[in-house]
Parts: structure tokens; C-alpha cells; sequence
């Protein structure tokens, strides 16, 4: 059960109770009209089937920010079948990818889906609670699963708590640092910049238990349930940074924060951190924290 409490402070202290919907439909269809928002992944087909052959129904079915194919599956209590049902789906979903992509193309268009990431496919359990086996469990398998406890408080608020997260991305993570060695041995004036991408790549995977690193070819995502922050190759002089923080809610710095919103660039986030020396790193961990929260 969760810890969280909820408090309602007009005209003096109120605890609002919070408790489960009275169906599981409750819970999907209103993730799912608000998934992008909620979840950071773009809605793709409710209740779809998997055939006659496995006799299935996915409950959802989205693909997140960075291009991975997600499965969503709910539970209105607690409920260990979720796990291994999502499992079972996305076993399925990989010895189906034509047809997703046929999926993606038809409502995302042809560069959503020339773009899917199958190396990172995802599974996404939202479930009013979970039992430390159910934890255990998740944290065997090589698989991306989340685990996300949900909540209703009074008659109009949701809450959505991450209670484990698995990347699955031990092998990714090694071959990004065999790529980052090969990159300043090809490159020595440009040694001093990948390691600084380096000690970026260190600050960002230390800020949580439950961060996870996706790999595309253009940048590098951080993401809990959604993307916070994106590492793009270290360039000659800097490297940048990408976050999910306002600009209007920073003092920008020119040289060190710019304002991306409507530009076109690699990744997520409407806020660019140009970082040139250690201390740029310092400097922007207050930022790299404030859009780890908000993510």
C-alpha cells in the first residue's frame, strides 16, 4: 500500500482518502484518452487482438518518446498476473513487429514508424497495488517493465507512483562505453568533451533507482515513466543536453541555456544545457534535478 497522503488545505487541514476505481475500464480509459500526458507515450489501440492462434487481448498498445514499442496492461487491485500477462503480450508483440509497424505507419505516419526501437520494447503495469514478490520478480527479468501503482483521490485527482523500474539494458549500457572509448581513441582533441558526456551520462543515471538509459543513434534518453533528459554526441567544444524544464520558469544564460521550444533538434525537452567544462556540469544539476522530478 502506498504512503502517500493527500491533504486538502482550503479553509483548514483535510485528508483526502484516496481509493481504487470501481472498475479496471475506469482506470484504462482514462489513461489511455490522456496517455501521452500521463504516461509520455502516444496512444495506438485499445483492446487489440493478438488472433485466434494466441487468443489475446492487449490492453493498450502505444509507442513512447524515443520511438519503443509499449504495452500497457491494468489491474483495479492487486493482481501478480499482470506480470506475467504483459510478458506473455510482448513476447507476442515481438514476433509481430510488421504488424506493429504496419500500426504506427497507419496512425503515426511513415517516419514514426521507420523509426521503432525494437532493442527497448516496454512493458507497463498499472495496478492499484503490488506485493514484494511482484517487485522481486521484475527486477529477473531483462525485460523493460514498470511497475506503477495507481491512486484516486476524491472525485478529480489521479495519482500515478512508479513502485519499480527495470531497464533491461545492461548490454546497451556496456556498448555505449565501449563506443564512448572508441570515440576518444579515433579522436584525441575531442577526448576531454566525450569524457565530460561521461561524467553527464554518471550525474543523470545517479539521480533515481528507476532511470533508465534508451539509446538512439542521434542522442541518448533518460527516462522514468517519461523522457527527462536527452545526451547528444559529444561535440568538438560542448555537449548538449536536453531537458523537460519550462524556459520561461529559467533565468536563461547565453552560452548556457537556450530556449529550443519550437526548433528542431535531436531528442526531447524545450530546454538546451550547453555544457563546455566540469563546472558547467555542476552548474546544471539544479536543472538536471528539476526536470528528473517533473518526469
Amino acid at each position: 500500500m502506498s504512503g502517500l497522503k493527500l491533504f486538502n488545505t482550503k479553509g483548514g487541514v483535510t485528508e483526502v482518502t484516496p481509493h481504487l476505481a470501481d472498475v479496471e475500464a475506469d482506470v484504462q480509459g482514462f489513461v489511455e484518452a490522456h496517455m501521452e500526458m500521463l504516461l509520455g507515450v502516444r496512444f495506438l489501440a485499445s483492446e487489440y487482438s493478438t488472433g485466434p492462434l494466441h487468443g489475446g487481448r492487449i490492453d493498450s498498445l502505444g509507442l513512447d518518446e524515443n520511438g519503443s514499442p509499449v504495452i500497457v496492461e491494468y489491474k483495479r487491485g492487486t493482481d501478480a498476473g499482470v506480470i506475467h500477462q504483459g510478458l506473455f503480450y510482448l513476447a507476442w508483440l515481438m514476433d509481430h513487429r510488421a504488424e506493429f509497424e504496419h500500426m504506427v505507419r497507419d496512425r503515426l505516419g511513415v517516419t514514426a514508424a521507420s523509426q521503432v526501437l525494437w532493442s527497448g520494447p516496454r512493458l507497463i503495469c498499472i495496478a492499484g497495488d503490488y506485493t514484494r514478490y511482484d517487485v522481486h520478480a521484475v527486477r529477473e527479468h531483462r525485460r523493460s517493465i514498470d511497475l506503477v501503482r495507481y491512486r484516486l483521490f476524491g472525485s478529480d485527482l489521479l495519482g500515478l507512483e512508479t513502485v519499480a523500474s527495470v531497464s533491461g539494458g545492461m548490454r546497451a549500457a556496456r556498448r555505449v562505453r565501449r563506443q564512448a572509448v572508441a570515440r576518444a581513441a579515433a579522436d584525441v582533441q575531442g577526448a576531454p568533451m566525450v569524457e565530460l558526456a561521461g561524467a553527464v551520462d554518471e550525474v543523470l543515471l545517479g539521480l533515481g533507482d528507476g532511470v533508465k538509459r534508451v539509446e538512439r543513434k542521434t542522442y541518448q534518453a533518460y527516462q522514468r515513466l517519461r523522457n527527462f533528459a536527452c545526451l547528444c554526441p559529444p561535440q568538438r567544444s560542448k555537449v548538449l543536453v536536453y531537458l523537460k524544464v519550462d524556459p520561461k520558469g529559467v533565468d536563461l544564460v547565453p552560452g548556457f541555456t537556450r530556449d529550443v521550444s519550437g526548433l528542431g533538434h535531436h531528442g526531447t525537452g524545450d530546454l538546451e544545457v550547453q555544457l563546455r567544462t566540469p563546472r558547467d556540469v555542476e552548474r546544471a544539476q539544479e536543472l538536471f534535478r528539476a526536470s528528473y522530478a517533473a518526469a
